[in-house]
């Protein structure tokens, strides 16, 4: 990881006022060019950041679903399918949002569902320790507990 600043060069300063208050002791901080008011700073993350990374932890969930698969075929139809799916949903809400009377009509009954949700669930102290049950019966349904 690497980000790029630029400040003010030293020799811009008025009165020995110091521009950054603070250092960055984590990044080691090379000075990589200098423009005639600016002096441009790079500073690199110190250590290997390759197991916290979520994207790289998605990728290789992905690399290991694709070796342990046996019918790759099917594998790769699915996730056509998926995005095939994703494209016509898109395309079918933005249809129903230019029709005249429909978006209003749901942005209604939304309005009303998230009411009555509130309500429900959310309002007293019983009814959300309702909910979390639900929630956790639910979890646990979906990951086998």
């Amino acid at each position: 990881m690497a980000f790029s600043i630029s400040v003010p060069s030293p020799s811009l300063l008025c009165h020995g006022q110091k521009f950054l208050s603070r250092s960055l002791p984590a990044f080691p901080i090379s000075i990589v060019g200098q423009r005639q008011k600016y002096v441009t700073i790079i500073a690199k993350a110190v250590g290997d950041s390759s197991d916290s990374s979520p994207s790289q932890s998605i990728v290789k969930s992905v690399q290991n679903a694709w070796d342990k698969s046996e019918d790759r075929i099917g594998l790769v139809g699915l996730s056509l399918a998926a995005v095939i799916a994703l494209w016509a949903s898109t395309n079918l809400i933005t249809a129903i949002d230019k029709l005249p009377i429909v978006p209003n009509v749901f942005e209604f009954i939304g309005i009303l569902f998230s009411s009555w949700f509130v309500y429900r669930y959310l309002l007293f102290k019983p009814d959300r320790e309702e909910l979390l049950k639900i929630l956790e019966k639910s979890i646990s349904d979906v990951l086998g507990q």
